[in-house]
């Protein structure tokens, strides 16, 4: 590993992940003349909202709202973007850190201009993480077809095969380097903000609601893929045993959230989640029956409610009251029976779909790994702002579980938070 080192930014700003928060961080504090540096972890910006068939207010594509974003990231020249980065360390104090950042090698340099002929050559495949290993991709590929920076990424899975060679000899524009290495570089900046985002709640270790062991059960980060129009079934919501179109679907609410034994906090998210896959469901297959099964529906401000009160009036919208406490699976047709007792009425409910969609939690990124800084944290991993001390703020849902545009206002303000920092020094 090479170390180079950055000459000193004076009031320069960090801004920790890509994703729908540290670009608004970012874009606000460049925009008024702060230089910034943008770190992502990932090749590409945009975080989870990239990965969303649609999103709230509008029920807009991610296309909607990312692509003004990258061109205005692409326009501004206070803003420097590192992707494949991960911060290694954080030394200094409010005004003055001095960052350590690692940048891994994407095997493909600036020149690339995306004509995919590596990618043809390119007989591996490994696991597509983009869309939650349910189909695969080339080990050389463009992350998804809005990636940004619109660059292709070598796998290091085929670095030193004969697949690497073929994609060099195959690439005209001299763009990829299969002898990229990874560095460090350090910057100075005055404030850092940690926008580095939240992670579905590993459903595996729900170990009562059978993901995992029944093909026919999936997240809700999966549904939004399957639902996707450059998702792993081009759109279209299939179940995996056998690619047909599930004709009943139940929604299982605050799997893993609400527990004790898993996340003890609601996610606030997840019951708008399954509303909103609702109407994905209902605008492919307008006959399939849906069972909502929930402890309680959120639907926080009146635009939400007034969505939900929608939802409600499908007469093919079924909500049913209670916790599902287990589920089983016919061995023969693939399909899923949920396990509930009804809280209103007191019934035994064994519910049999196509396809069953576990409203999985919320979880800080940090939560399972903490970042590599003088941070405070809550029992579950959500950074608690120090605004006194200053410097180091988390923001969106490092900070707590949020939606899209709640993530957006608290990113503007601690964009403000960080510029604070600097002028007061």
């Amino acid at each position: 590993m090479t170390v180079d080192k950055q000459a000193p930014a004076s009031g320069s700003i960090m801004v920790v992940g890509g994703g729908i928060s540290g670009l608004t961080t970012a874009l606000e504090a460049a925009e008024v003349g702060y230089e910034v540096f943008l770190v992502e972890k990932n090749p590409y910006l945009g975080g989870r909202v990239a990965q969303l068939n649609q999103y709230f207010p509008k029920l807009c594509p991610p296309t909607c709202g990312l692509e003004i974003n990258f061109r205005r990231i692409k326009d501004n020249p206070n803003i420097k973007v590192f992707t494949l980065a991960e911060v290694e360390k954080v030394d200094g104090s409010a005004g003055n850190y001095e960052v350590s950042v690692k940048l891994n090698p994407r095997y493909v340099n600036a020149a690339c201009t995306c004509c995919g002929e590596c990618a043809k050559v390119c007989e591996t495949e490994v696991p597509n993480d983009f869309n939650f290993g349910m189909d695969r991709i080339k080990g050389a590929a463009l992350p998804h077809e809005m990636a940004f920076p619109a660059r292709y990424v070598l796998s290091p899975r085929i670095i030193g095969t004969e697949d690497a060679r073929k994609c060099k000899e195959a690439c005209k524009y001299d763009a990829i380097e299969l002898d990229m290495e990874a560095k460090t570089i350090t910057l100075n900046v005055g404030s850092v903000v940690w926008a580095t985002g939240w992670e579905p709640y590993d459903a595996n270790r729900i170990d009562n609601l059978g993901f995992g062991r029944y093909q026919n059960i999936i997240t809700n980060m999966m549904m939004e893929r399957l639902a996707a129009p450059n998702g792993p079934t081009g759109g279209k919501i299939l179940r995996p045993s056998d690619d047909h179109a599930p004709q009943s679907i139940a929604f299982v609410q605050c799997a893993g959230s609400r527990d004790e034994n898993h996340l003890p906090y609601c996610s606030y998210i997840c019951c708008m989640a399954s509303l909103k896959q609702a109407t994905y469901i209902r605008a492919l297959y307008p006959d399939a029956k849906i069972y909502i099964f929930y402890i309680d529906l959120r639907a926080p401000g009146q635009r939400y409610e007034k969505f939900y009160n929608k939802i409600k009036e499908d007469e093919n919208v079924f909500f049913i009251k209670g916790k599902v406490a287990e589920v089983s699976e016919d061995p023969e047709s693939k399909n899923i029976t949920v396990v509930a007792e009804n809280a209103v009425t007191g019934e035994k409910i064994h519910q049999t779909v196509d396809l069953a969609v576990l409203a999985t939690g919320m979880q800080p990124t940090a939560a399972n790994v903490r970042l590599p800084a003088d941070l405070k944290y809550t029992e579950d991993g959500f950074i608690i702002n120090d605004f006194e001390k200053g410097g180091m703020f988390g923001a969106g849902c490092a900070n707590k579980p949020a939606d899209v545009v709640s993530s957006n206002q608290n990113a503007t303000g601690m964009a403000l938070k960080a510029i604070q920092t600097i002028a007061k020094r």
